[in-house]
C-alpha cells in the first residue's frame, strides 16, 4: 500500500471542556454580589464611590509641600524603628528555624509534635500584629519593647509557615543517604535538610525584616515605639505637611532595604 492510498489516522477527539473555570467565576461573582449587596452585605455603592472621590482633595492638598522643619525630630524615632526591626528579625527568625522543622512532616519527630506546632502557628498567625502590640502595651506600658515582642511573634508565625512548606518540598535523596549512614534525626536535619532550605530561609528572613520596618511604623501609633508615635502626633494635630516628611522617609528607607535585600539574596543564593 502506497503512501497515497494509506488510510489516514483518525484525528483524536477533542477533550470535553471543564466546567471548573466557569463555575468558579460564577461562585466568585455570587460571593461578590452578596458581599456588596445592600440587604445582606456592605452596601457598596460604585456610583457613590466615584461621586465622592473629590472629597479628600482638600486634605491631600495639605500634604504638599512638605514641612522639612520637622526633619531633626524624625531622626531618633526612625533609628528606633530600625532598631526594633533588627532585634525582632534576629530573634524571631532564629526561633522560627526550629519551629519550622517541627511544623513539617519531613522533619517533625512525630505526629503529635507536628499537629501541636502547626496548631500553635495557626493561632499566632490568626491574630494581627497590632492586636499583639495593644496587649503588650497594656501589660508592659508604652515603648519599643511591646512593639518588639509583637514583631517577634509576627516573624515566628510568618517565617516558620513559609519555611515549613519549603521543607515539605525538599529532595528526599540526601535524607535517605544520611539515614543510611546511621545519622540520627538531628544530624539528618542539619546536613541533609538545612543546606537545601538555607537560601530560602535567608530570603524569608530578609523579607521579614522589610515587613518589620513597615509594621513598626504602624505599631508606634498604638504606643509601641518607633516612628509611629510621631505619625500619630502629626496626624492628631492635622499637621499633614509634617506627616508627609515622615511618609517620604519611610518610603526611602523601605526602598533602600529592598535594594540591600535583593543584593544580599543574589550573593547568598
Amino acid at each position: 500500500m502506497t503512501a497515497a492510498t494509506a488510510p489516514r489516522s483518525a484525528r483524536p477527539s477533542r477533550p470535553p471542556r471543564s466546567l471548573v473555570g466557569p463555575l468558579a467565576l460564577l461562585v466568585f461573582a455570587a460571593i461578590t454580589w452578596w458581599a456588596a449587596s445592600e440587604e445582606y452585605g456592605l452596601n457598596f455603592d460604585v456610583p457613590r464611590l466615584f461621586s465622592n472621590l473629590t472629597r479628600g482633595a482638600g486634605i491631600l492638598a495639605e500634604f504638599w509641600p512638605p514641612d522639612f522643619s520637622v526633619l531633626p525630630r524624625t531622626v531618633a524615632p526612625l533609628l528606633e524603628t530600625i532598631q526594633m526591626a533588627v532585634i525582632a528579625s534576629v530573634i524571631g527568625c532564629a526561633v522560627a528555624l526550629p519551629v519550622a522543622f517541627l511544623a513539617s512532616r519531613v522533619t517533625s519527630p512525630n505526629t503529635l509534635a507536628y499537629l501541636l506546632d502547626r496548631g500553635i502557628l495557626s493561632v499566632v498567625r490568626a491574630l494581627p500584629d497590632v492586636l499583639y502590640a495593644l496587649i503588650f502595651v497594656a501589660a508592659l506600658s508604652i515603648g519599643p519593647l511591646p512593639g518588639i515582642l509583637a514583631l517577634i511573634l509576627f516573624n515566628i508565625s510568618v517565617v516558620a509557615k513559609l519555611l515549613s512548606e519549603t521543607v515539605d518540598g525538599v529532595d528526599h535523596g540526601p535524607i535517605e543517604a544520611a539515614r543510611a549512614t546511621g545519622a540520627n534525626r538531628l544530624l539528618t536535619v542539619r546536613w541533609a535538610v538545612l543546606p537545601q532550605v538555607l537560601p530560602n530561609y535567608v530570603a524569608y528572613s530578609l523579607y521579614a525584616f522589610e515587613l518589620n520596618v513597615r509594621a513598626s511604623a504602624v505599631l508606634g501609633i498604638v504606643g509601641a515605639g518607633g516612628i509611629g508615635n510621631l505619625i500619630n502626633e502629626t496626624r492628631r494635630f492635622f499637621q499633614y505637611d509634617k506627616l508627609m516628611v515622615v511618609v517620604l522617609e519611610i518610603l526611602i528607607l523601605v526602598i533602600i532595604i529592598e535594594w540591600v535585600s535583593i543584593w544580599l539574596r543574589r550573593k547568598l543564593v
